[in-house]
């Protein structure tokens, strides 16, 4: 037998490998992005819940004017979240929960702050 036959055995072979060694990468890079947005996303998340909860924290104890979870609302309204929840707890202090409006693959990102004197 010729060697140049022989050899017709692994033509391609090279090419199926880098096209699956490609399409593992796109894959890695494609979760890494993914986790990434999600991260992101927590992040902003709890940024609006922090700056509702400081601002109905602001509210409850009357250095400025509204109803505490009706301010609270309107902070995280501008910051692209809704308030899950408002409760108002002991000492001047209260609890904000929130959740993006914007939705991931992964889920609906969620934050949670609670603001006021200290305990």
């Amino acid at each position: 037998m010729s060697r140049s036959f022989l050899d017709h055995g692994e033509r391609g072979s090279g090419t199926v490998l880098a096209a699956g060694l490609s399409l593992v990468v796109i894959m890695a890079m494609a979760l890494v992005l993914l986790l990434a947005q999600s991260a992101v996303m927590a992040s902003r998340a709890a940024a609006a819940a922090d700056l509702a909860a400081l601002a109905a924290a602001d509210a409850l104890r009357g250095l400025t004017p509204g109803e505490p979870c009706a301010v609270a609302e309107e902070v995280a309204s501008r910051h692209a979240a809704r308030v899950v929840s408002c409760s108002p707890g002991a000492g001047q202090t209260i609890e904000v929960r929130t959740e993006l409006l914007a939705r991931t693959t992964l889920g609906t990102a969620t934050g949670r702050a609670r603001a006021g004197p200290p305990p």
